[in-house]
């Protein structure tokens, strides 16, 4: 590739990847607009409006053959089911931390995920640390400790969520699955009960589904555009773009909904939250400068 070519794919590539951690990063606002609907009721429409784009996405794309192939294997199938159960955890427990007044938490628990990854990874996958990891790790760890004094317990929104998420990543890594193919394959998994709940809601007269305002109703219906564009703009932007750089842009995410929290939601923002925030930050900075050296800084799905 010519080099004016190459600089405009790579510079289209971090406006994709951008794009995706804003996208991301902003939907709390999305889910705080759903407030009405209970967080159980908007998961499964999460789910069941997913499938559903998802679907028309790789027919249209003629990616049956490879469909075919990537969830023919027993091994892989066996994967999903662990990984659907992982990313409906993760969805719920988000949606109801949004709506309950936790995106300060929920950040948070974005902001730890990666280091849970290099924390798995020397677990799972033997790999092995170095100095500056190590160190991360340990002022991560020091801001964990911190929040949990201050909260009177285990800050167990934010683990949950940097937990489901981490463990999550580690098995779409072992799976090797492609990133659309794989919500496919969740969301189908997920599908009859998403679908069962809602005919219940619906059939009961408790459903929001064209029973609430037009608006409410094309939001839970756009459910699952917002899950799946994100991820398209990242899957095109990572492809043209050193790993380093999608490392670093990881954090555009939690920090876009720090500041939604705090300055347009007004949650709660101490002292000890900024020094627990400051060390995983720092935390943050060193562990993604060591996988910069090592050309592997990358992000969990």
């Amino acid at each position: 590739m010519e080099p004016e070519r190459r600089s405009e794919h790579k510079r289209a590539g971090v406006l994709y990847v951008t794009a995706a951690f804003a996208v991301w990063g902003v939907l709390p606002v999305y889910w705080k607009a759903l407030q009405s609907v209970p967080p159980l009721e908007i998961l499964m429409h999460r789910i069941i409006w997913s499938l559903v784009f998802v679907s028309v996405l790789l027919t249209v794309a003629k990616r049956g053959k490879t469909l075919r192939e990537n969830l023919g294997s027993a091994r892989v199938r066996l994967f999903l089911l662990a990984t659907s159960a992982l990313i409906g955890i993760n969805w719920f427990l988000y949606i109801w931390a949004v709506n309950n007044g936790h995106i300060v938490e929920s950040s948070m628990g974005y902001f730890i995920t990666p280091l849970l990854n290099v924390l798995l990874g020397m677990i799972f996958l033997r790999e092995r640390l170095n100095a500056r990891q190590t160190t991360a790790l340990t002022l991560a760890a020091a801001g964990v400790i911190i929040r949990t004094a201050q909260y009177g317990g285990i800050p167990w929104i934010s683990l949950g969520l940097a937990l489901s998420f981490a463990l999550y990543g580690l098995l779409k890594k072992l799976a090797n699955l492609d990133s659309l193919i794989g919500l496919l394959g969740e969301t189908a998994v997920l599908a009859p009960a998403a679908l069962g709940y809602i005919l219940f809601l619906q059939v009961r007269g408790t459903g929001a589904f064209a029973a609430s305002s037009c608006a409410v109703t094309l939001m839970l219906a756009a459910a699952g555009i917002v899950t799946s564009v994100p991820l398209l703009l990242f899957a095109e932007g990572a492809k043209r773009v050193p790993l380093a750089t999608v490392g670093f842009a990881q954090y555009i995410s939690p920090s876009l909904s720090l500041c939604l929290g705090v300055l347009v939601y007004h949650e709660v923002f101490t002292g000890m939250h900024a020094l627990s925030f400051s060390l995983i930050w720092c935390a943050l900075l060193v562990y993604s400068f060591s996988r910069v050296k090592l050309g592997k800084t990358g992000i969990a799905a």
